[in-house]
């Protein structure tokens, strides 16, 4: 798959970095056409959120974590035992260790990702770490929809267009853990298996207390 990446969209900078290059090329590689247009969109949102929050981040981590942020989906780096998002943040720490930035950047990176679907955990991280989740939650949740001017959401979709993502979606994400459901206890992604798997059984954590091996 090959795109015309733009310089800029909405007024942010595309990061052009040689970083940038072989992050994108990896998602082009490995990922899809929705997957790109998905990842893209959630970097300018969550970079037109920072700048509107006026908060200091790195956009090169920031577009990092964006373009990794789905690709524990992809068969490539799928496991057959972790949540998505670790593999993800697995993916996108390897990638980062390999072209030597610190520990610390490579934590943040991890944490964004692997963090990004953990409501009432991530917004209130680091801003790498917050403005990834919030450019999640605008483009598959609507979250914030109102705050974006109309000029900015027509100028990102014309770009990156959305291609009936309201539809596809759900089964983008299924097909991405389907073969490991039981990763999705505990979290978001459990509403997943309910809406596409008839009569799924969903792991209850009371049931974990009361079925533990503790005698009393």
């Amino acid at each position: 798959m090959s795109v015309n990446k733009p310089k800029a969209v909405a007024g942010i900078t595309i990061p052009d970095s040689a970083l940038a290059k072989q992050a994108t090329e990896l998602l082009l590689e490995h990922g899809t056409e929705f997957i790109y247009n998905h990842s893209l969109r959630v970097f300018v949102f969550a970079s037109l959120n920072g700048s509107s929050r006026k908060l200091q981040y790195d956009p090169e981590l920031l577009y990092v974590s964006a373009v990794f942020h789905d690709l524990g989906l992809t068969p490539h780096y799928s496991s057959a035992d972790k949540r998505f998002e670790v593999d993800g943040a697995n993916a996108a720490r390897d990638f980062l260790k390999g072209h030597g930035l610190p520990p610390s950047s490579l934590q943040l990176v991890w944490d964004s990702i692997a963090l990004h679907t953990t409501i009432g955990v991530a917004e209130y991280k680091e801003p790498e770490v917050a403005l990834l989740y919030s450019g999640v939650g605008l483009d598959v949740m609507g979250e914030g929809y109102q705050e974006l001017s109309e000029e900015n959401r027509e100028a990102i979709v014309k770009q990156f267009p959305r291609n009936g993502f309201k539809k596809n979606i759900i089964p983008t994400f299924f097909d991405g853990f389907k073969h490991k459901t039981d990763t999705t206890f505990g979290n978001i992604k459990a509403d997943v298996c309910a809406f596409m798997i008839p009569g799924f059984k969903r792991k209850n954590f009371c049931d974990c207390i009361l079925q533990s091996p503790w005698s009393e």
